[in-house]
């Protein structure tokens, strides 16, 4: 069997070819949450990866220019939590600019080390933050796993080509 040969033409590294590239790459969606002096914040995330089992670490990314860096640059705990495909409208609240993100119709409730943890997800971890690295505009943030639970009921929730989407058998 040959190879197809690709006349398409390669473009130089920029912001518009990484969301052109990763625009064809399907995504779980978590709701990274922390409680800061003003109230919690929180924001969905596409990033989220294991990055360790032992000990068991997780990581993300988050905009420096994002409306939860401030608290989530200074917090000791975060939440992670994976959502389902029922949350469409949770993802989409947690992800718009400027949204009371906490206000109904959002069910939620304080956790372990004051995190607000979000009701009916499929899962849920309250993590340590043990880094926080630079990543140009961005920082990876990687969180110690210190309590959590898998026990929530669904499918889960993913991000691809621009649009949340449930999983397909």
């Amino acid at each position: 069997m040959t190879a197809t040969p690709d006349l398409s033409t390669p473009q130089l590294a920029s912001p518009d070819l990484l969301r052109s590239v990763f625009r064809r790459h399907a995504a779980g969606v978590a709701v990274i949450t922390a409680s800061g002096a003003g109230g919690p914040v929180g924001f969905t995330a596409t990033s989220l990866n294991s990055a360790a089992a032992e000990p068991p670490l997780v990581s993300f990314g988050i905009g420096t220019g994002s409306s939860s860096w401030p608290v989530i640059s200074g917090v000791e705990h975060v939440g992670v939590h994976i959502l389902g495909e029922h949350q469409q409208d949770l993802a989409g609240t947690f992800a718009r600019s400027g949204a009371d993100r906490f206000a109904e119709p959002t069910r939620w409730h304080e956790g372990p080390e004051g995190v607000p943890i979000l009701d009916g997800v499929l899962a849920w971890l309250v993590c340590r933050v043990v880094a926080r690295v630079p990543a140009g505009d961005h920082r990876l943030v990687v969180g110690q796993v210190v309590v959590g639970d898998p026990s929530g009921v669904g499918r889960p929730l993913l991000y691809h080509q621009g649009r949340f989407n449930g999983l397909r058998d």
